[in-house]
């Protein structure tokens, strides 16, 4: 179990500190919800975890198997609902990875960043597209 501690500053700010390490985040609410977009909102966090889940599980995947993946690049769009209750509605990535189109573990990879925990993590309603741009 990890612990989180997370403290309201006020003004929509809050502070969120990781047990285990001490590191230190912030959120703000985002401008279209009355923030200042000043830092990531919770849903940014979301969007994020998705992402740097899927390359560290696929990192994982690419030490035990002594391929090169340093250099493998995410990028993730984040969608909210135009209706309530306001929630992400989806997820788009590009997943650059660093490997030729052809690579012998290319759907290997591919399964295991889609096996990730924040994936199997989000609501079936939140839509997620994978863009897998295979740039070796």
């Amino acid at each position: 179990m990890i612990h989180i501690d997370i403290e309201y500053e006020g003004e929509l700010h809050c502070r969120a500190s990781h047990g285990p390490s001490g590191t230190v985040i912030a959120t703000d609410a985002p401008v279209d919800n009355n923030g200042r977009g000043e830092s990531f909102s919770p849903t940014d966090l979301v969007a994020t975890a998705l992402g740097a889940c899927m390359a560290t599980v696929m990192g994982i995947a690419a030490q035990r198997k002594n391929v090169p993946l340093v250099g493998m690049k995410v990028a993730v769009r984040k969608h909210m609902s135009a209706d309530t209750p306001r929630r992400i509605s989806m997820l788009e990535l590009d997943l650059d990875v660093p490997l030729p189109p052809d690579h012998p573990e290319r759907t290997f990879f591919e399964a295991t960043g889609r096996g990730c925990p924040v994936h199997h993590s989000l609501h079936p309603d939140i839509a997620v597209v994978m863009n897998w741009r295979w740039t070796g």
